[in-house]
């Protein structure tokens, strides 16, 4: 097969050492179960300082909450043994840190949040325990991944209905009415009774799956170089198809979803995957130009998007209507300053939806700007093992796919972040691993199960080496016989 030009093909080049090493290939396996040991020390730590910090006892049920998450994550320590032995050993400790580190906080605000609804005369529903039961659900869909897939290549041969199958779910809340479809005006949900999904969650890692195969089967068109403009070698206009139709996509979602949030995340993923395939920087600021063009355009025309423009200029001149949000979580941020408030010592429910889209202002205010530094490192180190997986294999769609899967993970938080610290306007997105709600959960942890197959095709020994031939001069002759 031949490799695209650029970091892709030269990386490959470069990381065939991995596939030729020996049998004896440590698997590693030893290391995660000593990491998810060390985490879970970590995630019963936060427990027990909540737990002094809001009740000044140690509950019975924080036992329960540690013991159930260490079994869970006992046995997808197992299945990985069992199913992906030589995957990278980081992975699942850091999503498992997340995950713990949330079901903690959440544990944390329960108490607080159930009493403000208690006053205001609305029912709460416990936010820990659910996030546990989806944190078991979405495991087991990272098992049932790793069972089914086991080759990453395969997925290639099904792109173009990953795209279609994608593309589907990321419009259809959009058309769907309100009734079932809308929260905090956002039409990003399927509302069917007690239980609700957010399909755009799993769009995204569908539309990368198609991306990723696309750009395999059709780089050619990606990396014809057209005129030169001030030293920037742009493509040829009628190669631009593919990017403006992702462009077109984006804006139809912002357009029918009255959300920033999956639209900027589909195509900057976009956007990241093309320039991984050709290394050209001429995609990314014709992309630039586009979805500034575009977000400009949807500014002019919606009322939605003007009012969060306008929340992320200035949100004290509204502070007790459209601003309170992003005003509640910048105090949030501010109180909890270098060394944070400790755990269980702040005050984050009085930022509105907190447990979900603005669950970071939490951590934020409690562990402060060291212990949001040091969860944002846990992000970049996931990501990094994913990026070096994604060096190591040895086929393109692995490659494509690792860097995908990678790049939006920090992109998603990175968008998380900037929204609720003022840097960009609040989209709405949530943080994988940390806010609560099955969907997001679900498909976080099946890009970590893609991950895990990715690294372990990377460092899987060879089953079969090519004999080397012999000189000709050594070689000697063989009577081949005609077949009767």
């Amino acid at each position: 097969m031949a490799l695209p030009p650029g970091v892709l093909g030269a990386a490959t080049t470069h990381m065939s050492a991995p596939g030729s090493s020996s049998p004896a290939t440590p698997t590693r396996r030893g290391t995660e179960l000593a990491l998810l040991g060390f985490v879970a020390g970590l995630v019963a730590l936060a427990f027990v300082l909540i737990s002094e910090n809001q009740f000044q006892t140690l509950k019975p049920e924080v036992l329960l909450y540690v013991a159930v998450y260490a079994a869970l994550f006992g046995l997808a320590h197992l299945a990985v043994r069992k199913l992906a032995p030589y995957a990278d050993p980081l992975i699942l400790p850091c999503a498992s840190l997340l995950n713990g580190l949330s079901v903690a906080m959440l544990y944390r605000l329960d108490t607080p949040l159930a009493q403000q609804a208690l006053q205001s005369g609305h029912g709460y529903s416990n936010a820990a325990p659910k996030q546990l039961i989806w944190t078991a659900l979405s495991l087991a869909a990272m098992v049932v991944v790793l069972w089914g897939v086991k080759d990453h290549r395969t997925l290639s041969r099904y792109g173009y209905t990953f795209g279609l199958v994608g593309l589907v779910l990321l419009v259809l809340p959009g058309v769907l009415p309100c009734s079932i479809s809308c929260v905090g005006g956002a039409k990003l949900w399927i509302i069917i009774g007690p239980v609700s999904i957010q399909p755009g969650e799993f769009a995204k890692v569908l539309i990368i799956l198609f991306v990723a195969a696309f750009l395999v089967s059709k780089r050619d068109l990606f990396t014809i170089a057209g005129r030169k403009v001030f030293g920037l070698e742009l493509p040829r206009p009628r190669d631009t198809g593919p990017l403006l139709i992702a462009w077109a996509i984006a804006i139809l979602v912002l357009m029918i979803e009255t959300e920033l949030g999956a639209s900027l995340m589909f195509f900057g993923t976009v956007l990241a995957m093309v320039y991984l395939a050709t290394e050209r920087s001429a995609w990314v600021w014709i992309g630039i130009v586009l979805f500034m063009g575009g977000a400009t355009l949807a500014y002019k025309m919606f009322i939605h998007v003007q009012t969060r423009v306008t929340n992320w200029i200035d949100p004290f001149a509204d502070a007790q209507n459209d601003g309170y949000q992003m005003v509640q979580s910048l105090f949030s941020l501010g109180s909890g300053g270098i060394a944070g408030a400790g755990l269980g010592a702040g005050h984050p429910e009085l930022v509105p939806v907190v447990s979900s889209d603005f669950i970071v202002s939490a951590f934020g205010e409690e562990l402060g700007f060291i212990g949001l530094t040091a969860m944002i490192v846990v992000y970049m180190m996931l990501a990094m093992r994913g990026l070096r997986s994604g060096l190591a294999v040895r086929d393109t769609f692995g490659k494509l796919l690792a860097g995908g899967l990678s790049f939006l993970l920090m992109w998603q938080m990175f968008v998380v972040i900037g929204g609720i610290s003022k840097l960009i306007p609040e989209t709405g997105l949530t943080a994988p691993f940390l806010s609560a709600g099955g969907s997001s959960l679900l498909a976080s942890y099946i890009m970590v199960a893609l991950l895990l197959r990715i690294s372990d095709a990377a460092r899987r020994p060879q089953a079969s080496r090519p004999k080397p031939q012999a000189p000709i001069a050594e070689a000697s002759t063989v009577l081949v016989e005609r077949p009767t």
